[in-house]
């Protein structure tokens, strides 16, 4: 009979001490909170890779690796005696059990727009630690990936009521962002360029959210998409015995609309 996820969950906090520990890893010993971000960002993209590819055996994998860089964080603090494993645990439990009173007190929410609603009245209520409130906007970090950020930035505003009523407008603003690069772009004023088409990109990622599109997942598939394609044509230039550098843009562009077509019709693109 397969041990309990309790039993298993100490044993890793036992391995990673050993791992720390004197007669441990030299490498797992030199490491900080600092030097493990990358793993961290890392561990984690891997994981929404599984996740994309949807076999449960890598997801399993990858989220159990995202689990350790938790666990090997927690070893550290616990170390230079900031907190334990135990507290971290303890503070998800009340803020979770806090922030759900429809499942662990008498509240009650007819839908998921109004858990939501509740979930972010419950945070800005809780405060930073110092006493002030909490910006509607509190919780997306800056070092998230632009498109991300830029979308979890409007869903909590969204989530007070600072939003477009449909995708329609949205894409009215679009339009009227274009209008105004396209103008920024005439002008020639590289600060302005790059204000205009941040405003612009802002105002794609509002219509890809509100048609309930991922904006950093579609950017990713169109670059998984741009790869395939580009590396195909790079692979019918090789066959003819060319570098890519020597063939002339309309040779290229060709060479590209056959690499679409050829997707396209095994059913695997798009008319892109």
């Amino acid at each position: 009979m397969a041990d309990s996820a309790g039993v298993l969950f100490e044993a890793l906090l036992s391995l990673m001490g050993r791992l720390r520990g004197e007669g441990g890893c030299p490498w797992d010993r030199a490491q900080t909170h600092a030097s493990l971000k990358p793993y961290l960002i890392e561990e984690a993209y891997e994981a929404l890779q599984a996740i994309d590819e949807g076999k449960p055996g890598p997801i399993s994998e990858e989220l159990g690796d995202v689990l350790f860089q938790v666990v090997f964080h927690c070893q550290i603090a616990q170390e230079r005696g900031e907190f334990t494993m135990a507290e971290v645990l303890q503070k998800i439990l009340d803020k979770m059990t806090h922030r759900h009173p429809h499942v662990f007190g008498t509240a009650e929410v007819a839908d998921v727009r109004e858990a939501l609603g509740q979930w972010e009245r419950i945070k800005r209520a809780e405060g930073k630690g110092d006493g002030s409130p909490r910006s509607a906007l509190e919780g997306v970090p800056q070092n998230l990936p632009a498109l991300l950020r830029a979308q979890r930035l409007q869903v909590k505003a969204g989530r007070v009521g600072f939003d477009w009523p449909s995708w329609t407008q949205a894409w009215a603003k679009v339009r009227e962002e274009v209008a105004e690069a396209d103008e920024a772009i005439s002008d020639g004023n590289t600060a302005r360029i790059r204000a205009e088409l941040g405003d612009l990109f802002f105002s794609l990622v509002n219509v890809a959210r509100l048609l309930d599109i991922d904006a950093e997942d579609a950017l990713r598939q169109a670059s998984d998409t741009f790869t395939r394609r580009f590396r195909e044509v790079e692979a019918t230039m090789t066959a003819e015995g060319r570098k890519l550098d020597e063939v002339s843009a309309e040779e290229l562009d060709h060479a590209w609309e056959a690499a679409k077509a050829r997707e396209t019709s095994r059913g695997g693109g798009d008319r892109a």
